[in-house]
């Protein structure tokens, strides 16, 4: 037979219906009460930040002095402090070093403390932005019984809004057994606020 431009599409379009339920025949969707199994969730690495390096800054706060064998006292106190950090992944260790100035009368006021100097260790949880941390270390309490050094512990916690700037706290709890040769011990807690910029 011979095609002519009519016929030709025509058994085209036939040929196609003609095939068309037999490819349809070789496809079975899976059944409905089939179980899907969903894949297994990615995990999700530890949030971690930068808190490797040095910084310097101020901080603010309270003490809170007791003595033994008289009256204690508390007020204010202000510093600075420098230290530098080492960033490990999760863990950061550092040390500081740190100045507080205190006028805060003992011994019903014929006493004073004067001033307080720290040698700081840290060892930190990185958790991202934020940074809980203990510190132990020795401190210089300056009063006018005379300077004692004594051990120190306490926690922070540490804030990143940018790079460049960190924002925190610090509770601390100190212990001298004598200032000077007076037979005078005392404690002293302090709490402070802290601003330090990143170098």
């Amino acid at each position: 037979m011979k095609l002519n431009r009519f016929t030709l599409p025509l058994a085209l379009t036939f040929g196609a219906v003609a095939v068309t339920p037999a490819l349809a025949g070789s496809y079975s969707p899976a059944p409905a009460d089939q179980p899907v199994i969903a894949a297994a969730p990615v995990p999700v690495p530890a949030p971690s930040g930068d808190w490797g390096g040095a910084y310097a800054g101020l901080q603010l706060g309270y003490a809170d002095v007791n003595v033994s064998g008289a009256s204690g006292g508390d007020g204010e106190i202000y510093g600075f402090h420098v230290g530098y950090r080492w960033d490990m992944g999760t863990l950061v260790t550092g040390i500081e070093l740190d100045y507080d100035r205190a006028d805060i009368g003992l011994a019903g006021g014929t006493e004073e403390l004067d001033d307080v100097w720290r040698l700081k260790g840290q060892v930190g949880y990185d958790m991202g932005s934020t940074m809980l941390y203990g510190t132990a270390g020795a401190a210089r309490a300056g009063t006018s019984l005379g300077d004692e050094t004594g051990p120190f512990v306490g926690v922070g916690l540490a804030w990143q809004p940018s790079p460049s700037w960190i924002i925190g706290g610090e509770v601390l709890y100190h212990d001298f057994d004598e200032f000077g040769s007076s037979g005078v011990g005392g404690d002293a807690t302090t709490a402070t606020l802290r601003a330090s910029f990143r170098f």
